[in-house]
């Protein structure tokens, strides 16, 4: 009995950006145009067994530090799925506007509400902040497990928005520290719920310069602490006459400057 020719593989993929793409996944590999990634038993299940992707199927792969790059989906029955990289995807999705997002402590999953969309409005980092009001407290081996999680989100987040360079989480500092680390001359906004600018009103920060956004816990700024961040050159800036939640200020703020400075 003769035995039946094998399938042939799908036609090279010509996707040239992410729009085209079936997914965007995140790899902890070396890419590079001929290389071979044995993918992740979790990742190679999702695409198989929850997107119902084929074998030949088009996959962005990034490393988290830029630029994606489009692979062919092998899948091999029993055996492990496998990415094969084609060539560097030129399609930049970060933001003109860097900020980084220093943030106090939030209970329950506010912080990782906070992380995850701040990711997708394009932030460029974010520090978790013990600060005199967060209900939270983490210290040692528990602040660098929540850190490690607050990571995973923020991939998880890259893939949903096709970014490619992932931010950084930095490792839960207190304010002061935080605040002595920054740039003396970089842009500064301090999130005020009763005073402050308007953003409209505020300078567009320089090209490729970094600015920094601080936003308070649940319980917001002692006064000591707004103190010490106006004398580090913070700029109250005031989000309007409603008092929001503290998941809620933060992405308002980067969806405004977003708007006003960035690539909404």
């Amino acid at each position: 009995m003769s035995t039946p020719a094998p399938t042939p593989l799908s036609p090279a993929p010509t996707a040239r950006t992410l729009h085209q793409v079936d997914a965007h996944c995140h790899v902890e590999a070396r890419l590079g145009p001929g290389a071979r990634i044995e993918l992740p038993r979790e990742l190679a299940h999702h695409l198989g067994r929850v997107l119902r992707l084929a074998d030949g199927a088009t996959l962005s792969l990034f490393d988290g530090s830029g630029p994606a790059w489009l692979a062919r989906l092998h899948l091999a029955g029993s055996g492990p799925a496998t990415a094969e990289v084609l060539a560097a995807l030129q399609d930049d999705r970060e933001s003109p506007l860097r900020v980084v997002l220093g943030q106090g402590l939030s209970s329950g999953d506010r912080m990782d509400i906070t992380v995850q969309k701040a990711v997708e409005l394009g932030i460029a980092g974010i520090a978790p902040l013990a600060t005199a009001r967060a209900v939270v407290k983490l210290a040692g081996d528990r602040a660098e497990r929540r850190r490690e999680h607050w990571q995973r989100i923020a991939i998880a987040a890259c893939e949903q928005c096709k970014r490619s360079v992932v931010p950084p989480v930095e490792a839960v500092q207190g304010l002061r520290q935080w605040l002595a680390g920054l740039p003396p001359e970089a842009p500064k906004w301090l999130l005020c719920a009763h005073q402050g600018q308007r953003l409209a009103d505020l300078p567009r920060p320089a090209p490729g310069q970094t600015g920094y956004l601080l936003a308070g816990p649940e319980g917001g700024f002692t006064d000591e602490e707004r103190a010490l961040a106006i004398d580090a050159g913070f700029v109250p800036l005031h989000l309007g006459p409603r008092v929001l939640r503290t998941e809620t200020a933060a992405l308002a703020a980067l969806a405004a400057m977003q708007v006003v400075w960035g690539d909404f």
